[in-house]
């Protein structure tokens, strides 16, 4: 809760989402659809460390709306919220092995306004849920544009489950064909075939994260001859280079994206407009949060790019990566600015250790 409330202090994109919400299973039979589970996300970023407090919550509409280009109805996903139950493993009052089964929201209301885009939702987490947010000893950092960029409601729970594993030592997830679906909220009477599992759920999931996350994902199959009986995901961070191209890919529009992620469109050419004129003298204007890595120690003056290395580096010296950051980027340093700059340099942090493990 206190780095949920740090992040929504600071601003941006990024918020923490407790690791006991996103490993919670869906009770058999039951799942959240793509746009019931982006409007949790956004719940739970908008409450940040008060996620766990027993008052109401409120966010305005047009927040919801900005994600969601069709004509969902708010109502709709509320109600689905409501009714869907999830289980976790617990003991009864008598110390014996138990399953709670809960629903994540307890209370809502609704401005009845015509015009939706003007009004409130307000809304209360059940207190189970509030118990299990307030429990919880891990959180995972989310980007808000890639939580409302997926297209498949597997991909963002996949999306959810790397990004709680991913700064772990053994960054893994791994389970049977029962504890995949659980997680994902696969009914069971989908994909009963395994080969249309990894079609239709699987590998659009992965082409997915590798194009919106800040890590990309891996799968193993393990068999009992010739029947999958097992899945082990490993998740990577992405290096430098990629990580501006998925920074990139989310400042694009979504229009175009499956093409872009599948290579059947080409780049548009830079409109006239947009370039220098020959011989026209240019005048490059540096807004002062389009900043630049700097060339010399970032223990001075650089507390942002500090906090990254220190939270993501493994505990080796920030300024030792950062010398190698920097080598590693070569010519293109030079250009990196802003939020690019910033997540190219956290993909580089967490890169280290995953090659270097933690220094002795």
């Amino acid at each position: 809760m206190r780095v949920a409330a740090a992040l929504k202090a600071k601003g941006g994109d990024e918020f923490a989402k407790p690791g006991s919400i996103i490993e919670v299973k869906f009770v058999k039979g039951e799942s959240l659809s793509l746009t019931a589970s982006r409007l949790l996300a956004l719940m739970i970023l908008t409450a940040g460390g008060d996620a766990w407090e027993d008052r109401p919550h409120r966010m305005r509409k047009a927040d919801i709306r900005r994600g969601h280009k069709g004509n969902e109805r708010i109502s709709d996903m509320l109600e689905e919220l409501h009714r869907t139950l999830f289980a976790v493993d617990d003991k009864s009052w008598r110390g014996k092995k138990a399953t709670t089964r809960f629903s994540l929201i307890s209370r809502s209301r609704e401005e009845s306004e015509e015009d939706g885009e003007a009004g409130w939702i307000e809304w209360e987490f059940t207190p189970d849920a509030r118990r299990l947010i307030q429990a919880s000893e891990t959180y995972a950092v989310l980007n808000r544009q890639a939580v409302l960029g997926f297209r498949s409601s597997y991909a963002l729970k996949l999306y959810e489950l790397g990004a709680l594993r991913l700064h772990r030592r053994h960054s893994t997830w791994k389970g049977d064909m029962a504890s995949l679906r659980a997680a994902l909220g696969i009914p069971p009477e989908v994909y009963t075939d395994f080969a249309q599992l990894r079609r239709k759920v699987l590998e659009k999931a992965k082409a997915e994260i590798d194009q919106l996350a800040h890590f990309k994902v891996e799968w193993s199959e393990i068999r009992k001859g010739r029947t999958v009986t097992e899945l082990e995901f490993r998740f990577e961070p992405k290096g430098a280079p990629d990580v501006l191209d998925t920074v990139d890919e989310l400042d694009r529009h979504s229009s175009g994206r499956k093409a872009r992620r599948d290579g059947t469109v080409e780049d548009v050419a830079v409109a006239q407009s947009a370039r220098a004129l020959p011989g026209a003298a240019t005048k490059s204007v540096i807004k002062p949060e389009d900043r630049t890595f700097p060339r010399g120690s970032i223990s001075f003056g650089a507390n942002d790019l500090l906090e990254i290395g220190r939270q993501f580096g493994g505990g080796w010296d920030v300024n030792m990566i950062a010398d190698a950051y920097r080598d590693h980027m070569g010519d293109r340093l030079e250009r990196l600015r802003g939020a690019k700059m910033i997540a190219s340099w956290r993909g580089f942090c967490e890169g280290w250790v995953i090659r270097r493990g933690r220094p002795q």
